[in-house]
């Protein structure tokens, strides 16, 4: 996970990633997000209030030493990211959501992440964590999420022949991306995998399938159709680690390695759990019986 390369490199892919969904991107799409404001409600709704309760009540019950406990509600606190951009890209979900709520969560964090931070370290260390997030993380997490996204919707409006031209290698590309990380991700953790595990590990992969779970059933309880709740399920449900890692290791922030923990195990499990859970609605989908003539479709 401290691989100066990987480090170095990972915005960089992640760019490549985000210009890729920009290409399939139009200003309609964010039009309808806002004609329709019940899934960005609904969504932010559970990534900011109910996901911390939750992890909160799996802390207690794990019964977790006190920095993993923190570490875990850093993860909780923590918002989405490219990532779930990427698998809502490749498994149908409503990409121009998950935009939305990364950047709305991005400018939320800054309140929020403070708050559940520091009321978990009263807790769980009797003590004061103080806690701030630096402008300059935000603004990272804006610049990696909306610029690419920004020029390959310019791409697509002003050359729409090129962006039909580059769709598809782009996406191939994006999946290559996704495996390359995965596969550094393992390789760098590849010493301490156990012990990570063995520490938190079961308490991280029920909170990433409660994640993904409530990201898409509470919308669509709520009526949110199946694109939008497929969005939220991943934005919900694939949390930035890098973010998480990086308040707990900065000095100027945490500076407790223990705490990043959790979202080290998380960075890993999610991978694999959003890519059975991309595939579990998918072919969910793919079985429902086609409308009928009468019977009004959902809009997408």
């Amino acid at each position: 996970m401290d691989s100066p390369w990987l480090l170095a490199s990972l915005p960089f892919a992640l760019g490549v990633v985000m210009f890729g969904l920009g290409l399939a991107l139009r200003m309609d799409d964010f039009r309808l997000v806002g004609r329709h404001p019940k899934a960005v409600v609904v969504s932010l709704l559970c990534q900011v209030l109910l996901l911390p309760v939750i992890c909160f009540g799996l802390v207690l019950a794990f019964r977790l030493p006190p920095e993993l406990a923190v570490g875990m509600m850093l993860l909780a606190a923590s918002p989405g990211g490219p990532t779930a951009n990427l698998y809502s890209h490749l498994f149908g979900g409503h990409v121009a959501l998950n935009v939305t709520l990364t950047a709305i969560n991005s400018v939320l964090v800054v309140v929020t992440m403070p708050i559940v931070v520091n009321l978990s370290a009263r807790y769980f260390l009797s003590g004061e964590a103080d806690i701030g997030l630096p402008l300059g993380k935000v603004l990272q997490v804006f610049a990696i999420v909306l610029v690419p996204v920004a020029i390959g919707m310019l791409v697509r409006a002003r050359a729409p022949k090129v962006a039909q031209w580059l769709n598809r290698p782009v996406r191939v590309l994006s999946v290559v991306v996704l495996v390359v990380v995965i596969s550094a991700v393992l390789y760098g953790a590849r010493e301490d995998l156990a012990d990570y595990f063995v520490a938190v590990g079961l308490a991280v992969l029920v909170f990433n399938i409660v994640s993904l779970l409530i990201g898409y059933g509470v919308p669509r309880l709520a009526g949110v159709d199946h694109h939008a709740a497929t969005a939220a399920g991943f934005e919900i449900g694939i949390h930035n680690t890098a973010f998480a890692i990086t308040i707990a290791l900065s000095p100027a922030l945490l500076n407790n390695a223990e705490m990043a923990i959790p979202g080290t195990a998380y960075g890993i499990v999610m991978f694999f759990t959003a890519a059975g859970f991309g595939w579990l609605i998918t072919r969910r989908r793919t079985q429902e019986p086609v409308p009928s003539a009468q019977t009004p479709v959902e809009p997408a």
